[in-house]
């Protein structure tokens, strides 16, 4: 089955979901609005959970995770202004809600999550879903994926005090960063934008809640392993 064969199932949630959440603050772009409207956010949840799917709210994945809001989703894929040409790295692809949508925005998305067991599970959605520009690794998001870089643009789902470095250097001259940045009880979402010189601007926007990024050495992770899907929506 393909990403269109889910498309009706809970159309009706996901279309008052755009028109509730996501339209009344701020989100415009009309491309990240039909993707939002049109991605199953519920496949991506546990069963238990899948009546609270389209609500104004994160939800537990397991691990300590979690999906972010629909509108924290959107507000972060709108804010990195997505082409159909750009390579977009994601840290913290968690249950893989946010690498499907950006993957219906993008050429390609490279995508790191540190907990194997969400890895494996998103690696399941999204090939039933059909979606084929993905590149989805197990590792330490911290490090980024230098061997791939640069990237036009890098979504982190977890927070860090500062801006981490070896990810801002791995983002294209112009390329953009959608990051939570500060202390935990204190986080911002931040677009950080590459000057063609290295330097960086800043544009503070909402306040929010992320997980911090994981240090791999308080977890298990394995030797990196990847799924390749086709060659990207060229």
């Amino acid at each position: 089955m393909a990403l269109s064969d889910y498309q009706n199932q809970y159309a009706a949630a996901r279309a008052a979901m755009v028109e509730r959440q996501l339209k009344p603050r701020g989100v415009s772009d009309q491309r990240v609005l039909e993707v939002m409207g049109g991605v199953p956010r519920h496949l991506f949840l546990d069963e238990s959970l899948v009546s609270w799917a389209y609500d104004d709210g994160p939800q537990p994945i397991g691990h300590g995770q979690f999906i972010s809001q629909p509108y924290i989703v959107a507000s972060m894929t709108q804010a990195l202004g997505l082409r159909p040409t750009d390579r977009v790295l994601e840290i913290g692809s968690g249950c893989g809600y946010q690498t499907a949508v950006l993957a219906c925005l993008a050429d390609r998305v490279m995508a790191v999550e540190i907990v194997p067991q969400l890895r494996d599970r998103s690696l399941e959605v999204l090939s039933r879903l059909g979606l084929e520009n993905i590149l989805l690794k197990l590792g330490d998001g911290r490090q980024g994926w230098p061997e791939l870089a640069p990237f036009d643009a890098i979504l982190v789902a977890a927070y860090s005090e500062a801006l981490p470095r070896r990810l801002f250097s791995q983002l294209a001259p112009g390329g953009r960063m959608v990051i939570p940045l500060g202390p935990e009880n204190g986080q911002r979402l931040v677009l950080v934008t590459k000057d063609p010189d290295g330097g960086q601007r800043r544009r503070v926007m909402e306040g929010c809640r992320f997980v911090p990024l994981v240090d791999p050495g308080q977890t298990d992770v394995n030797s990196p392993s990847f799924y390749l899907g086709g060659p990207g929506r060229r």
